[in-house]
């Protein structure tokens, strides 16, 4: 929910983004392998790709991805510990320090 909150207030505030989707990646890189990358996408989605939706917010996944994040939930934390997206991924064997990059 709180993630939720974050991206429409995002969108709000950003005329270029209205209407858009967000597009959640896995890529190569990071201290741990494979790092997630997070993108605002008007184009639309691709036939491969699978939609999320939530509260009117879509997020849309590549199937390679998909692989890396079945079961992920996407937080967001504004606490004292640092404020930003998180990823609560059930695939991640470890994890770097900072929480952005994983091994699966």
């Amino acid at each position: 929910d709180k993630a939720v909150l974050e991206i429409k207030r995002l969108t709000a505030n950003d005329p270029a983004t209205t209407q858009s989707m967000l597009r959640v990646k896995v890529v190569g890189g990071g201290c741990s392998g494979m790092s997630y990358k997070l993108d605002f996408e008007k184009e639309g989605a691709k036939d491969s790709d699978k939609i999320f939706e939530k509260d009117g917010i879509q997020v849309v996944v590549d199937s390679k991805s998909l692989l890396f994040l079945n079961g992920t939930e996407l937080d967001f934390s504004d606490g004292l510990n640092g404020t930003g997206f998180t990823f609560n991924n059930p695939n991640a064997k470890r994890t770097c320090g900072c929480g952005s990059s994983f091994s699966a």
